[in-house]
């Protein structure tokens, strides 16, 4: 089982020095501004040139490079506002860091989503950036087991 798919209880410690965390937990912060502020271009402050991006599960194909992601940001439809929170950041044993965030997104008529965001990280000279992103959604009907509900 992949660190990012562990429990939260059971999540190895990243070992990284306290500002490289804090540097990643900003990266994934700032993407949200980036994107509700609607300021594509700064896209690339956030993801390496070649980056990998994934939303299949919202049905696109995956996107290879920054001009491609921010290409589908342009006159796409997006969230209100995105709310990008827990992020967990863990070191495979080759060095591959790893970044796992929820995203809770607030969507028109006073509906949200739900979502995650499973990146892998490199130190570019320039600063931390994300070479992958896979976004997953959260919903109900995926979960083995429904979440108890308020007594009525």
């Amino acid at each position: 089982m992949a660190a990012s798919n562990l429990p939260a209880s059971d999540v190895p410690a990243s070992d990284l020095p306290a500002d490289d965390t804090i540097a990643l937990h900003q990266l994934v912060h700032r993407y949200a501004h980036i994107v509700d502020d609607a300021d594509y271009e700064r896209l690339r402050e956030i993801f390496t040139d070649d980056v990998e991006f994934d939303t299949s599960a919202f049905g696109n194909p995956p996107l290879r490079g920054i001009d491609p992601v921010i290409a589908s940001y342009v006159g796409a439809r997006h969230p209100v506002a995105h709310h990008v929170t827990t992020p967990v950041v863990t070191v495979d044993p080759d060095g591959t860091v790893r970044i796992r965030s929820k995203v809770l997104s607030l969507l028109g008529g006073g509906l949200s989503g739900s979502g995650t965001y499973d990146d892998v990280a490199v130190k570019t000279p320039a600063g931390w950036r994300i070479s992958k992103r896979v976004i997953g959604l959260r919903r109900e009907s995926d979960l083995a087991r429904p979440p108890p509900r308020p007594a009525s």
